[in-house]
């Protein structure tokens, strides 16, 4: 029996189950792998939660993480648009920050299930009973932190989940010549790819495309041949850069659709939550907001149930829901060629609007 019982150790389970343990509430974390492993991922963090996560005792010295104050767009054919960012950000691998979340969380007492997959999740009684292959616990609360899409999104019959996405993400890890303080997002046919150092010298290159593309050239390589390095910039970076893995990192299906916050009182934080459109950039620290307002709804009322669940919807709604719908409807502006252009020349002529665009998808610092 544990106080709370975390499904998924991505930014948004990792950053729970320290905040809850600080609490004083037993935690267990359930992960299907086991640390560290790569994920797809941007690894661009708003400097929004740099407070936060010292105050949970990331300790920034050792991590050698790449600060970025600089934001470039690129349209299909090339033409650039670029500014400043005024709060900026840190460049960091998953592979990284996840490791020293999982070290930091292990060493503050959350118990982790690394390697292990959850069958089934039933609320009875004001208590859950989750089931692995091998083992059965029970909770007075489950968080559910399993990314993206995942199978236990079919069992609970999210709508969302009905509905097919035709997104693909594709992620490599690559040595080049590029800015340091830079991220940049390059417009293709129906995608974007963003770039951005993250440590050891090495830089974060990550995009999203459709499963059209994919099938009608029927491998990555040839996709990317065909329909990325049409734009200028992205055939100097896959031409002129050192890959550092045989092969990218795919996940496929990803829904930018709402998503509900909580499914049969399973409290969901992080992409189980609301995803964020890549192009808007923000994704890992809206994971780490949305533990962050979760925990403490549980630590402020534990004892009463509905009450951390209204408190949880609200906060998350006043924070989110604004950012994910800018998010969707800006992504509209852009993978059709002829408005990506369109819009970057409007935004160009007033850079004011992409300011705002900027501002309005990412929050304010986060006090710890």
């Amino acid at each position: 029996m544990y106080d709370i019982i975390i499904i998924g150790g991505g930014l948004a389970g990792l950053v729970s189950s320290i905040k809850l343990s600080k609490g004083g509430k037993s935690v267990l974390l359930i992960e299907k792998k086991k640390y560290p492993f790569h994920r797809v991922c941007g690894e661009y963090i708003s400097n929004e939660t740099r407070p936060f996560l010292i105050s949970l005792g990331l300790d920034f010295s050792k991590l050698n993480v790449q600060e970025i104050n600089k934001f470039q767009f690129t349209s299909p054919s090339g033409r650039i648009l670029e500014t400043n960012l005024d709060l900026g950000g840190f460049g960091i691998s998953r592979y990284t920050i996840d490791e020293e979340l999982y070290q930091l969380a292990e060493s503050g007492g959350v118990t982790f299930l690394l390697e292990n997959t959850v069958e089934s999740v039933d609320f009875k009684g004001d208590k859950f009973t989750v089931k692995t292959a091998f083992d059965t616990f029970e909770s007075k609360y489950v968080i559910g932190t399993f990314g993206k899409r995942t199978k236990l999104d079919a069992t609970l019959k999210r709508i969302f989940f009905t509905k097919r996405s035709h997104y693909i993400g594709v992620k490599y890890h690559i040595k080049t010549d590029f800015p340091k303080d830079l991220i940049a997002l390059h417009n293709f046919k129906d995608g974007y790819c963003g770039i951005s150092a993250i440590e050891d010298n090495k830089y974060c290159l990550c995009y999203l495309t459709t499963r059209e593309n994919l099938r009608r050239h029927g491998t990555v390589s040839e996709m990317e041949r065909n329909i990325l390095w049409k734009n200028p910039h992205l055939q100097k970076i896959f031409t002129e850069s050192e890959f550092q893995y045989d092969k990218p990192e795919v996940i496929n299906e990803i829904s930018f659709a709402p998503k509900t916050t909580i499914e049969n009182h399973i409290l969901m934080a992080g992409d189980a939550a609301g995803l964020i459109t890549p192009l808007c950039g923000n994704g890992m620290a809206m994971a780490i907001h949305s533990a962050k307002l979760l925990s403490e709804s549980i630590l402020q009322n534990y004892n009463d149930r509905n009450l951390v669940e209204k408190t949880y919807q609200n906060a998350w709604k006043k924070e989110f829901i604004k950012r994910l719908w800018i998010g969707r409807n800006v992504q509209k502006l852009f993978g059709n060629e002829i408005v990506s252009e369109i819009a970057l020349r409007i935004m160009k002529a007033i850079k004011p609007l992409l300011n705002a665009v900027i501002k309005a998808t990412h929050g304010e610092i986060i006090v710890p």
